[in-house]
């Protein structure tokens, strides 16, 4: 097993990534935000691309998701659809600033966006349809924006296929992130490959048994040192913890799946560094790991290749 920092990690052919053709791939997973609520640059709130076949999903939808979009040059009218973990505002946030922004600017969405997630997502995009009356007439009658293009299709989903269709399947997980209840992670399978997100969990057996021997394997971390660094309330700290798995639990976890490739995403908080991830988690696994930046691209094929950008487009 060998790494390219800052090029790409490939399992098992390296310079095929770094000398040779263009691997081919079966599912695009593109980290647009990797943070937690704390507002930092680097660090955007939670937020993943996932795209198979001719297919684009958002799996949440934080602060800055759209702006990374637009870094990634993505066509967002071609977004077809968002899917909730859950509804903890920093994984929620950017999500008018993506129907309504990815409706209005040129060329603009001119189909409903459907949108699903556990239970309270029909009646939270209700309320957000409410809040945006004003704008959204004024939209259609001034500016002649297309009504069908700001139409949301609210999906509250169980555990199971929540979505089959041109060989995509995407399931739902519920993980443990008590006491919010529903909350899932997603399984997204697509020509023999498979990419399993942990969305806000504590260590899941649900999310073990759906992950086990996954392509790819995205999975939130919390590292208790980075609050006490920022002088954090100790009761508080403790209860962010307690809600999330720390680098030894994740190890865990991973050990236990065994991924061809394990990521971190939504690091609690965002000034987390390697050093406080990497060491813990190899006390519990040894496998292949990264930990996710903004903008990092994960190419799931024959071989996994993991791109990390060096100056994203402004």
């Amino acid at each position: 097993m060998r790494f390219l920092r800052r090029i790409s990690f490939v399992l098992p052919s390296l310079f095929a990534v770094a000398f040779g053709p263009a691997l081919a791939q079966d599912i695009k997973v593109t980290l647009l935000g990797t943070g937690s609520p704390p507002p930092v640059m680097n660090r955007f709130g939670p937020s993943i691309l996932v795209e198979a076949g001719d297919k684009k999903f958002l799996f949440d939808a934080g602060r800055g998701a759209m702006q990374r979009l637009a870094q990634l040059q993505t066509k967002w009218q071609d977004v077809d659809g968002v899917f909730f973990t859950h509804l903890h505002s920093d994984h929620v946030v950017g999500f008018p600033d993506v129907w309504l922004t990815g409706w209005l600017v040129a060329p603009g969405r001119n189909r409903p966006l459907e949108v699903w997630g556990p239970l309270g997502t029909e009646k939270m995009l209700g309320h957000l349809v409410q809040a945006f009356e004003f704008d959204i007439k004024f939209r259609i009658s001034d500016d002649k924006a297309r009504p069908e293009g700001v139409v949301v299709n609210a999906h509250d989903i169980n555990p199971g296929v929540s979505y089959e269709r041109s060989g995509v399947k995407i399931t739902a997980i519920e993980v443990d992130h008590a006491p919010v209840e529903p909350a899932y992670g997603y399984r997204i399978d697509y020509n023999g490959r498979s990419v399993v997100l942990s969305g806000d969990t504590r260590t899941s057996a649900n999310l073990i048994r759906a992950a086990e021997g996954v392509d790819l394997l995205v999975h939130e971390v919390v590292s208790p040192e980075t609050f006490t660094r920022r002088g954090a309330d100790a009761e508080r700290t403790k209860a962010v913890v307690a809600h999330h798995v720390t680098p030894e639990q994740a190890g865990e976890v991973f050990a236990r799946t065994k991924p061809r490739m394990a990521v971190y995403s939504h690091i609690v908080l965002p000034t987390a560094t390697n050093d406080d991830l990497i060491p813990g988690t190899r006390k519990t696994y040894g496998g292949p790991l990264e930990v996710g930046e903004d903008l990092m691209v994960i190419e799931v094929g024959k071989d996994i290749v993991v791109r990390r950008p060096s100056h994203p487009k402004q």
